[in-house]
């Protein structure tokens, strides 16, 4: 079975409070782009095991913190499936703040549901990819989600995209998730994300913000820059996504993204 495991964006990202736990309570809005995204290869094998076959960027980490490994230990523990040979083209860039790990994980577990028959319920394959990470229940739905708790607590939402193009830059510098969070204050705002972005997307730069660009573009001023030089290109929204390091912009007109071509192959329609 062969799945197409898109990346995402965040358009507003609000760091509510800390929680006892140690994890942040988030409101922000996650949007799929379908035109970028990983290629996941799941078939059965007869080894009883999993073989982990990684392409295209290179995926340098241990066996047991690969994602799709991971997802396959889950649901062999969950459900005794049998073994399988999982192969990952991998093309979204990690570091990015785009969510391709969680994609990708996501992605295992529903392939494995469907080629073991398993007949799970949208619920349960929520559950399930939450184990996996904050972000990653997520793509069980993969459309426009207003996502709160740590990005697990989802519900649908109509947001305006209708005929934007998105360009998304990915420097070199890659942003950890400690890192990311050392620097943050977390704020409730005086009007929620969700009604924020009710308002004429030509609003969307003056109301809607990452907590996490402030200290993060003070450590790294580039990126700063980078989202400075969409919205002069034109740009309707620019902002970091996740917690970075991509920063993308939402264009009106195709010509418009592709003024950006220079710096970014990463061009698509939403």
């Amino acid at each position: 079975m062969i799945l197409e495991a898109c990346c995402k964006i965040n358009i507003g990202l609000d760091v509510l409070r800390r929680r006892p736990d140690g994890y942040h309570d988030l409101e922000t809005i996650m949007v799929p782009v379908r035109g970028l995204y990983d290629i996941v290869e799941v078939e059965r094998n007869d080894n009883d095991t999993a073989h982990f076959t990684g392409k295209g960027i290179v995926i340098d980490c241990a066996d047991e913190d690969n994602i799709c490994l991971k997802a396959y230990r889950l649901m062999r523990e969950r459900f005794g499936i049998r073994g399988a040979n999982i192969t990952l083209d991998k093309r979204v860039p990690f570091g990015a703040g785009l969510g391709g790990g969680s994609s990708d994980g996501t992605a295992v577990i529903m392939a494995l549901n469907e080629i073991f028959s398993l007949n799970l319920s949208e619920q349960q394959l929520i559950d399930l990819a939450a184990e996996l990470g904050s972000d990653t229940p997520f793509f069980v739905r993969c459309s426009p989600q207003l996502c709160e708790g740590r990005g697990e607590i989802m519900r649908p939402i109509d947001i305006d995209l209708e005929g934007l193009w998105i360009a998304i830059v990915k420097p070199d510098v890659s942003i950890s998730t400690r890192e990311a969070y050392a620097g943050i204050r977390p704020e409730i705002p005086s009007t929620p994300l969700s009604q924020r972005v009710t308002a004429p997307r030509r609003h969307w730069q003056e109301c809607i913000k990452n907590d996490f660009e402030k200290s993060i573009f003070a450590a790294h001023p580039d990126l700063a820059t980078i989202k400075e030089s969409l919205i002069a290109a034109g740009a309707v929204y620019a902002a970091m996504s996740g917690s970075g390091s991509a920063i993308f912009g939402l264009f009106e007109s195709e010509a418009s993204a592709e003024a950006m071509r220079s710096i970014t192959p990463y061009i698509f329609k939403l």
